[in-house]
């Protein structure tokens, strides 16, 4: 897997970045087949405070991209909640992969045959 982390307006700390690798194992506990992580961490210039830290990541899984973010007043509230979003999303794409909608026709063809 790799991993990029950034910062726009924010310089990426080594607690910050140890913060977000230690939360993101819990998308691999789920599904390992996960090729590119991409995250960003942002600061925005906003008279509100309530919501001026954002994180976002793009998630490169076989098949498809997964992309979440999430905004809060401490960042690292926001990278939280932004991997309890991913972390649904993988679950998700994991069960679609299972569930056999995906079967090939060939595979049907085999199974119809040996019937």
């Amino acid at each position: 897997m790799n991993l990029i982390i950034s910062g726009h307006h924010l310089e990426v700390t080594p607690a910050l970045r140890s913060y977000v690798m230690n939360k993101l194992e819990r998308i691999l506990r789920h599904f390992d087949q996960v090729v590119d992580v991409k995250v960003l961490l942002t600061v925005e210039n906003q008279k509100e405070k309530d919501k001026r830290q954002r994180a976002e990541c793009t998630v490169r899984v076989k098949g498809s991209d997964l992309f979440a973010q999430s905004s809060h007043f401490d960042l690292y509230a926001a990278v939280d909640a932004l991997v309890d979003k991913l972390d649904r999303k993988v679950v998700e794409h994991k069960t679609r992969l299972q569930s056999g909608r995906f079967d090939t026709p060939k595979r049907d063809a085999m199974v119809l045959a040996q019937a």
